[in-house]
């Protein structure tokens, strides 16, 4: 335990009475405690390794040494000419490649071939609320456009003046400080710590809390990372979880779709780990310590105080006290000579967004959360045309749920018709080249059957079946406007799913 504060009267009250019992040596009192730290940090992507490691409640001793198991990394060496600080605590966390530290049993099994980038392969600015009551997580495309400053090359040793990179590209030119140079300098937002984990402790994380639970309204299927989800609901182990969050190939959103489904795995850790109460159990927290700590880097200025401080604010963390959202792209595919294919910021609304962060401000007003959460969907349910079949012997049941798709936004045609024979599981078909339309009206129908048609052309053709049982809402999310799609946490774990 640690030793108690000393105040100055202390020495006065030292020498004691005769006979008198001894006086127990006071604990450091909270009120000369500095303000509380974040409480959020280590939990996006895989951080909360960290988090759980410092909220089981053990003693100061056991977290010094938690402390001196983080490898360190000095983010802000030399930094000169940085943001202003403004109100609440800003982490950029960084998600690294790290497969070569996987096994080979695990390249195979989670398709993680190749070279590693030595890049960022996730990046997220996370403000932590200067209340501690509220954490945001903005996340940074990897392929954004960025001006790196003038620098040393950390693996050729020549300086560099400033030039144009991919975002991702700091990291392999300059490490950390590079990385907090150029995020900096792009968001005018003062870093306080840097955070930094691979796919190793990712792994670690999720398969110590013993598995996320993630739900999904469609098939997830990805042949790059061999990912491969039902609709329904998943329990997803350590190497299931990475093939969920590296999934890029699921919709043409490619890296933003990406980030929506990082956004979504974080809000579901979060909940699991908020309520399993895994923070509170020691056994837990030495396993998790042993399993995690290996693979986490941060810097000088993270350490036991800050790790204790995490622990005791996550116990009354809930997913709710969290927002996600992703900077504002302006252009989709801002070709750069030398570099390829950019995303461009909209400078005007990112500023605005970062704006919010220095100013402490939340990026949404708290809204009640009534009944099931709209599905998101990669095509706008207005574009989408949709005949309605009665597939059953149920009277006019056809004629409800078109009227129902038209409510949810869908292109209905308004002439219900009946199918030639009853079916037994609601069935959409579709022309293979509207696919995302298809997967997008089957968001709204969850449970039914997608049927390729070639040649049936843009209409959409939803035979109802006797499972019909409603339509779930629906929410189509721009990729080029991301920011207008600002999600709570708790909108978005199973929890808030019918």
């Amino acid at each position: 335990m640690p030793s108690p504060s000393r105040s100055p009267e202390r020495p006065q009250r030292r020498p004691q009475p005769p006979r008198r019992v001894p006086r127990q040596p006071a604990r450091p009192a909270r009120s000369v405690r500095p303000p509380r730290r974040p409480r959020w940090a280590m939990r996006a992507v895989s951080t909360l390794s960290v988090v759980v490691l410092a909220s089981a409640g053990i003693g100061h001793a056991v977290v010094t040494s938690l402390d001196s198991g983080i490898a360190r990394v000095d983010a802000f060496k030399d930094m000169k000419n940085r943001p202003s600080a403004g109100h609440g605590m800003n982490i950029l966390l960084v998600g690294t490649d790290g497969r070569d530290r996987i096994s080979e049993q695990q390249r195979r099994a989670y398709h993680l071939g190749g070279q590693p980038c030595h890049c960022t392969d996730t990046m997220m600015i996370v403000h932590i609320s200067e209340d501690r009551e509220r954490a945001t997580v903005v996340s940074l495309p990897r392929d954004s456009y960025a001006e790196a400053p003038a620098h040393v090359d950390a693996t050729t040793r020549k300086p560099h003046g400033p030039h144009p990179i991919k975002l991702n590209a700091a990291y392999a030119e300059g490490g950390p400080q590079l990385t907090v140079r150029t995020v900096e300098n792009m968001t005018h937002v003062k870093i306080d710590h840097y955070l930094e984990v691979d796919f190793t402790s990712f792994m670690r994380t999720v398969d110590v809390l013993g598995g996320v639970q993630l739900c999904t309204t469609t098939p997830l299927k990805d042949a790059y990372t061999g990912l491969d989800l039902a609709p329904g609901t998943h329990t997803l182990l350590g190497g299931q979880a990475l093939q969920y969050v590296r999934a890029r190939h699921l919709d043409s959103a490619s890296d933003l779709g990406r980030m929506k489904r990082q956004q979504r795995f974080l809000a579901a850790l979060i909940e699991k780990a908020t309520s399993s109460g895994v923070l509170l159990n020691p056994m837990k927290f030495r396993d998790v310590t042993r399993a995690v700590l290996g693979s986490v880097r941060a810097d000088e200025g993270f350490g036991t105080d800050e790790l204790l401080d995490l622990g005791r604010a996550m116990r009354s963390f809930s997913p709710s006290s969290s927002e996600f959202t992703t900077v504002p792209i302006a252009r989709m595919n801002y070709a750069v000579k030398g570099i390829g294919s950019t995303l461009k910021w909209d400078a005007a609304r990112a500023s605005r967004l970062f704006e919010s962060l220095r100013d402490d401000k939340p990026l949404t007003a708290a809204r009640p959360h009534r009944g099931p959460v709209p599905a998101p969907v990669e095509v706008d349910p207005r574009q989408i045309r949709v005949q309605v079949a009665n597939g059953t012997g149920t009277r006019g049941l056809a004629k409800r749920v078109d009227a129902a798709l038209a409510a949810a936004g869908f292109a209905a045609t308004h002439q219900p018709v009946t199918a030639p024979a009853h079916v037994a599981r609601t069935v959409i078909s579709y022309d293979p080249r509207w696919d995302r339309s298809a997967r997008s009206l089957a968001a709204a129908l969850p449970g039914s059957e997608l049927r390729a048609v070639p040649g049936q052309g843009p209409l959409l053709k939803v035979t109802a079946g006797a499972d019909f049982k409603g339509v779930h809402k629906v929410r189509f999310e721009d990729p080029s406007r991301p920011e207008e799609n600002v999600l709570r946490g708790n909108e978005v774990v199973c929890s808030g799913h019918a």
